[in-house]
């Protein structure tokens, strides 16, 4: 039976709560939700602007997934949580834009996007994310 393991990172934001950045058993790597947050400060960036907070949840899921041994080709689901419906076509473009520029291999990670309330009144996105290693 294979090991559960933390994956942990200075290139994320460290857990705020009782929680790992991400975990892997076996091939499967799980990342925690992550939120617009600088990993050198832990402070919260870009109130207001949705596309810019995008792209930095992003860049921190990638972070823990590459921790973790893998790489954002072998994200097979990203699940985004936004606080207003309102936001999603900017969310989609800024999405698209860094998951096409971080997508080698063609395919593209599947997605569900739900609308909700957050931990952070500054958070207008969350995400989290599935790899699976080869």
């Amino acid at each position: 039976m294979t090991a559960k393991t933390r994956v942990s990172t200075d290139a994320a934001p460290a857990p705020a709560h009782t929680f790992s950045q991400g975990v892997r058993k076996g091939p499967i790597v799980q990342v925690s939700g992550q939120g617009p947050v600088d990993p050198q400060t832990n402070e919260y960036l870009y109130p207001g602007d949705v596309a810019a907070q995008t792209t930095r949840t992003l860049e921190n899921v990638k972070a823990i997934v590459e921790a973790s041994g893998a790489t954002f080709d072998d994200v097979v689901m990203l699940r985004v949580y936004l606080t207003k419906r309102e936001d999603f076509p900017i969310m989609n473009e800024a999405y698209g834009a860094f998951v096409e520029a971080h997508t080698t291999g063609g395919v593209l990670p599947s997605r569900t996007t739900v609308f909700t309330g957050l931990p952070r009144e500054e958070m207008l996105v969350e995400i989290d994310g599935l790899a699976v290693v080869d």
